[in-house]
Formats: C-alpha cells, sequence, structure tokens
C-alpha cells in the first residue's frame, strides 16, 4: 500500500497547473490520502549509501495562483519513502543524469517513477531510434555532408537538438533554402552533442498525436494542432488540444513499443505520432494528462497511480 510519496520537481511555484501533468498527479495522490513530500533536484545529496533530502510536506489544490501549501524544510531518507516521482523537466543534461545515478542507489521497497536507470539509457530522441520501422526517415548527426545527402534523398527536413524539449529551436528547412547554412553553423555553436535530421511530414498542419501508455499499455491521447505560421505542436509553445481516438496504425505503435517500456520499469511515457509515424519517446517528465481528461478523454492520472499501487504492492510482497 502506498502511504508516502516524495516528488523530485521544478520549482513548485512556477508550474502552470492548467497543463502540468505533475500536479495532476499530485492531485490523484493526496485524494488517495497519500502523504506529500517535495524538493528539487539541487536539495538531492548521497550521504555514504543514503539518498537524502531536504524536502516538505506538501499539500496542493486545483486553484490558479493558489495551488500549493508547503511545511518547514526538514531531512528525509528517501529509502523511506514507498515513492518517489522523478518529475523535474528536462535538459537532459549532466545534472538530470546525476540525479539518476543518485536515485538509483534507493534500492528496497521504494518505487521511483519512472526508474531512474531506464530514464537515463533512453533519451527520448535517442530510444526511439530502436524502432526505425515507425519511423519517418531520421538522421542523428552533426557531420554536414550526412545531412547535404540526407537533405537531398528526402527534400524538406526537420532539425532540430538531440536532447531538446517542448519544441525549442525545432527548424523546417525547404528543399532549397537559403538559411540553410546559417542553420547549420548555429547549431554547431550551440550543441557539442548530435542533433536531429528527420523527413518532414506536411501533415503536421492537422495535429501531432501524444499518446500516453501507462506500464506499457496505452492510456489516453490528445491531438495538438500547430498554431498558425508554426511547425510545433507543443502546447507550451500555442498548440491546440482536441479530443482523439487511436487509428489502427497507433495502436499498432503502442503494442510494438508496450512490452519493452514495461520491461525497463517505465510506467508513465508519452510518446508523439505524426501521419502514422512515432516520432519520439518521452520518458523523462512526459506531460499530456490534463489536456486528454479535459478534452474529454480518460482519467490518466488514476490509471498510473493503479499500476503504481500495484507495483508498490509487489515489492512489499517479495520484500
Amino acid at each position: 500500500m502506498v502511504r508516502k510519496v516524495a516528488v523530485q520537481m521544478d520549482p513548485i511555484d512556477r508550474i502552470n497547473i492548467v497543463g502540468d501533468s505533475t500536479f495532476a498527479l499530485l492531485l490523484e495522490a493526496q485524494a488517495r490520502g497519500f502523504e506529500l513530500v517535495y524538493y528539487t533536484p539541487d536539495r538531492l545529496s548521497l550521504r555514504g549509501s543514503d539518498v537524502v533530502a531536504v524536502a516538505q510536506d506538501l499539500r496542493v489544490r486545483d486553484v490558479k495562483g493558489d495551488h500549493y501549501d508547503l511545511g518547514a524544510p526538514r531531512e528525509i531518507f528517501l529509502r523511506d519513502m514507498d515513492v518517489v516521482l522523478l518529475r523535474q523537466d528536462p535538459p537532459f543534461d549532466l545534472s538530470y543524469i546525476t540525479s539518476t545515478h543518485l536515485l538509483e542507489k534507493i534500492g528496497g521497497r521504494t518505487l521511483v517513477v519512472n526508474d531512474p536507470a531506464s530514464v537515463r539509457n533512453a533519451p527520448e530522441k535517442l530510444f526511439v531510434m530502436d524502432y526505425p520501422e515507425l519511423m519517418p526517415p531520421t538522421l542523428i548527426t552533426r557531420d554536414k555532408d550526412a545531412i547535404d545527402a540526407f537533405r537531398a534523398e528526402h527534400g524538406e527536413v526537420v532539425m532540430k537538438p538531440l536532447h531538446g524539449h517542448g519544441g525549442a529551436a525545432v527548424f523546417r528547412l525547404m528543399t532549397r533554402d537559403a538559411n540553410y547554412g546559417s542553420l547549420y553553423d548555429l547549431f554547431a555553436t550551440s550543441f557539442r552533442e548530435q542533433w536531429v535530421v528527420q523527413k518532414f511530414l506536411p501533415a503536421v498542419s492537422r495535429g501531432d498525436k501524444r499518446i500516453i501508455l501507462v506500464d506499457g499499455e496505452p492510456g489516453g491521447a490528445v491531438n495538438r494542432v500547430p498554431a498558425e505560421n508554426d511547425i510545433r505542436s507543443n502546447m507550451v509553445r500555442g498548440g491546440a488540444a482536441e479530443a482523439t481516438e487511436l487509428s489502427p496504425r497507433e495502436k499498432e505503435i503502442c503494442a510494438t513499443i508496450g512490452p519493452e517500456l514495461k520491461k525497463r520499469g517505465l510506467i508513465f511515457v508519452g510518446i508523439d505520432v505524426i501521419d502514422g509515424y512515432l516520432t519520439e519517446i518521452n520518458v523523462t517528465s512526459p506531460t499530456g494528462i490534463r489536456a486528454i481528461k479535459r478534452t474529454g478523454g480518460p482519467d490518466v492520472a488514476a490509471a498510473i497511480w493503479n499500476a503504481i499501487e500495484a507495483k508498490v504492492a509487489s515489492l512489499e510482497a517479495v520484500g
């Protein structure tokens, strides 16, 4: 039985509760009577073999501008928690990677969601490359000759950072584009790692579907339609949320990747599908829960906690 839940997240005073999936999970946890404590990643420490955090008791309410109360800071041992929610937003940088190493050391009966080792080993735009048969043509590189050849073969492409998030720095390049040289120089200067070059899918104008998988099974979906004069459908970039159902192709995608997600302990995953093509598998801090429910879809937060409670019960039975 889940009793104590710690959430590792970005500062709670800065979140937009209207669309924040972490907040939806906290509301559901509180409704189930769980004790909530909150801390930010910078307050996480490893002391010998003990993973500790300076945390605060947390109460939440669905009131914009007045959505939380915090208790006094106190030190907690994360091994004393039943569940730790790993919910800080990217960038997926060395700070993020370090936190996964620390959380991996908790062990025992504390369940970390998502599994920190699996999060570390499944960057969104690299993990998806395990399923090339489900994807549009995609190249991961920083080599200009390779990009030139890819563009010559596929025409219009999208170029974006490998570890970007929220639709930042996503560019569409036309078949003949005078901006290409400057954009290449900008990326080469800004990003030390490779970046993503992907065949442009014109159907993105009709929407980029976010599908939530819960312990490997589809739990709900929302179609995100880009704003006028933008190719980015992310709701933080002005994308509009629409009700949707899964197509046979999308069900096939979920059935293909679901068993591996479950095997890796990735309980809460968001995938992006455009025109029947899988483009990303989001495991770090997926979003979409509130938009799905707001557009008439299922209560994904409840489904996630049902899955978590089942796993905690299994851990307790083994322990």
